[in-house]
């Protein structure tokens, strides 16, 4: 009778249990056989072993087709720290020494530092192929230990990082150059802004003059001059949003957050949204002013989100229908500022297009004006001060879009509605008494502009200069009570201009006005900051820019006195 095959997982009942476990013994055995040899054997993955002293001991066929040794040329002769950049080693230990307070040799210690302490250490090094040749990799270090966890030895498992390396160089180039693009298209713009508001100034200005010049316009030129003051502004307003995108989609917006009262903004809103209000007979309800609400966000940044919401509301309003402004607490750390229409509201698939750039929601065929981008640059701004916006709506009864921002942790009553935000002003300069203005600008246009402006108050004679230089030294022959100061002027610019003469003791005393087309929020912050009395922005606004011109000098008759003062002081 022939014997019987004995399945090695299903012994004979005659093997006993101790035949099972040998059985199961050699399994085992197999098997991690098998795993040693695939890891020995693969050809993806270097696998170098060394004893505790750092001597190779094992070097698989990976480690050999990586660094071009043989086994039996590294094997029981170098250590892995032989076949590593030694810079890279000397830093590696350089960086140990000072993130463990520990002195560390550079060598194979580096290497294997944190794994003979019981930590599995990953790092990127260079590693040296026997050619010479040079690769980036990434490797493993952990410590073999026997069973009484003396250590015995290091494994270091290593695999060739040139493809990661060679993407990531790729993708630093592709950002590179994309920061590069992103750059020029915003230096474009912001080049491109300021062309465009240097014949809207004179488009403006001059229809502002003859507006408001004497005898009146008839009432065919008055109907004449409003089309073209209105057309002029919407187009301003389209040249600020489109900057305003473009600054923001390139990473470049600057903001300055900072303790912010919603009273007091709710409240300056009120007043520049009020003639689009009253034209078109909708009532604006804001809350009480008292409220002691703070934000931490850009303040003109927030003015400029709360009015798009609530020229918005008015525009698509019903005929004689209302806004109500509302503000309230929505969490201990949140406010959230809303603003309700009466307006025939939007649809559900209407709302989630809300804020995609250029999209009217069918309203193109309407007469009113609009682009679709005031509600994707008031999302983005919302979003860069860590705040959320919103909407809800239902069709036949209105709107509510809403914002809300981090309360700031300083906060303070808000001033009470209508009280002065200045000292009372004088009214009227002394009759009789000359004033002398000096304006320094490069455009005739612009020049002749304030030119006409100021013939209109026979007190006030004005000098001009068309660059920096010049008007320095008219500044100083003269001694203006005040100067307006263009900032981009042919040979040195309006800032290093006005600088010069504040460090000019006869000339310090002077108030000097920014009168600019660079008229984003950074610019003007940074002319405030250089020194600039006040920052005007072109095209101009003519009842602006005179209650600043009568500002500056009363400015400076105080600073003249003060400054006549001292010198009496010092005689």
């Amino acid at each position: 009778m022939p014997n019987k095959a004995i399945s090695p997982a299903v012994p004979d009942a005659a093997t006993g249990s101790e035949g099972i476990t040998e059985v199961r013994r050699q399994e085992a055995l197999l098997k991690t056989g098998a795993l040693q040899g695939a890891i020995l054997t693969s050809a993806n993955f270097s696998i170098i072993a060394t004893d505790e002293k750092g001597i190779i001991q094992v070097f698989n066929v990976g480690a050999e087709r990586m660094l071009g040794y043989l086994a039996a040329e590294v094997v029981n002769r170098i250590n892995p720290s032989d076949i590593h950049d030694p810079r890279e080693v000397r830093a590696r230990a350089q960086a140990l020494s000072m993130e463990l307070a520990t002195p560390i040799t550079p060598g194979f210690e580096a290497l294997v530092f944190k794994a003979s302490r019981g930590i599995e250490d990953i790092y990127e090094l260079t590693y040296i192929r026997k050619d010479g040749s040079r690769f980036p990799a990434i490797v493993s270090v952990t410590a073999l230990r026997d069973a009484a966890s003396a250590i015995i030895g290091y494994l270091l498992i290593g695999t060739d990082n040139s493809a990661r390396k060679l993407a990531e160089e790729k993708l630093q180039g592709a950002t590179a150059a994309a920061e590069k693009a992103n750059l020029a298209k915003s230096e474009f713009l912001s080049r491109m802004s300021h062309e465009l508001r240097t014949p809207l100034g004179a488009i403006l200005g001059f229809a502002q003059l003859v507006e408001s010049g004497e005898p009146p316009p008839t009432p065919s030129q008055k109907r004449s001059i409003d089309q073209i003051l209105r057309a002029g502004w919407y187009l301003l307003d389209l040249i600020n949003e489109i900057l305003d995108l473009a600054l923001i989609e390139s990473g470049r917006l600057s903001l300055s957050l900072e303790p912010t009262s919603l009273a007091e903004v709710m409240r300056e809103c009120a007043a520049m949204i009020e003639p689009q209000a009253q034209k078109r007979a909708v009532t604006v309800a804001f809350p009480p002013t008292g409220l002691p609400y703070v934000v931490q966000a850009d303040r003109t940044r927030v003015k400029q989100v709360l009015i798009n919401l609530l020229s918005n509301a008015i525009k698509y309003n019903r005929a004689g229908g209302s806004v109500v402004v509302d503000c309230v607490a929505t969490s201990p750390e949140r406010l959230r500022l809303s603003v309700r229409d009466d307006g025939e509201g939007l649809a559900p698939e209407m709302l989630a297009q809300l804020f995609e750039p250029f999209n009217r929601l069918g309203q193109e065929a309407n007469a009113e004006e609009g682009t679709g981008i005031g509600l994707v640059v008031s999302k983005r701004l919302v979003e860069l001060m860590g705040g959320r916006i919103g909407a809800e709506s239902t069709v036949g009864k209105g709107s509510v879009f809403w914002f809300e921002l981090d309360q700031a942790a300083e906060r303070w009553p808000a001033k009470i509605a209508g009280e002065p935000a200045t000292t009372a002003r004088v009214q009227a300069l002394a009759e009789g008494q000359r004033h002398t203005v000096l304006y320094v600008e490069d455009n005739p246009a612009n020049l002749m502009l304030v030119e006409d402006l100021i013939a209109r108050r026979p007190g006030i004679r004005l000098l001009s200069a068309m660059d920096g230089l010049r008007g320095i030294e008219i500044a100083r022959e003269a001694r203006p009570d005040v100067i307006l100061m263009d900032i981009n002027l042919p040979g040195i610019s309006g800032v290093n201009a006005m600088r010069i003469l504040a460090e000019d003791p006869a000339t310090a005393h002077i108030p000097v006005l920014a009168l600019s087309a660079n008229a984003n929020p950074r610019d003007i912050a940074r002319g405030l900051e250089a020194g600039f009395f006040r920052y005007l922005t072109k095209p101009i606004k003519v009842n602006e820019f005179m209650e600043t011109l009568d500002t500056a000098l009363e400015t400076s008759a105080t600073r003249s006195t003060a400054a006549g003062a001292k010198r009496l002081e010092r005689s």
